[in-house]
C-alpha cells in the first residue's frame, strides 16, 4: 500500500511547494515572504522524510534533521531583523 500512497503524497508535497513558491515571489509584504519561505521548508523536509521513507535510506532522515536546525535559526535571524532591523547587536 506504502508503494501508491507514497508518491501520491510526494506529488501533492509537490504542489504545496510551488504554492508556496508562487506566495513566496507575489507576496505583497515581507511577513508573508517569510511565512511562504517557512512552508517552503517545512515541505522540503517531509519530502525528503516521504523519500527516505520510498527508498529505505537513513541518509535522507539526517539530512531533513540538519534541513530542519538551518531552517530554524534562519527564521529567528529574519525575525529579529524584522524587529530591529539588526541581527547583530
Amino acid at each position: 500500500m506504502l508503494a501508491y500512497v507514497i508518491p501520491l503524497c510526494l506529488a501533492m508535497l509537490g504542489l504545496a511547494l510551488l504554492l508556496a513558491l508562487a506566495r513566496l515571489i507575489k507576496g505583497p509584504c515581507l511577513p508573508d515572504r517569510v511565512l511562504a519561505l517557512d512552508t517552503l521548508y517545512i515541505n522540503g523536509i517531509a519530502m525528503l522524510v516521504l523519500y527516505g521513507i520510498w527508498k529505505g535510506s537513513d541518509l535522507f532522515f539526517e539530512v531533513a534533521l540538519l534541513i530542519a536546525v538551518l531552517g530554524f535559526v534562519s527564521t529567528v535571524a529574519v525575525a529579529k531583523y524584522m524587529l530591529r532591523g539588526d541581527i547583530i547587536e
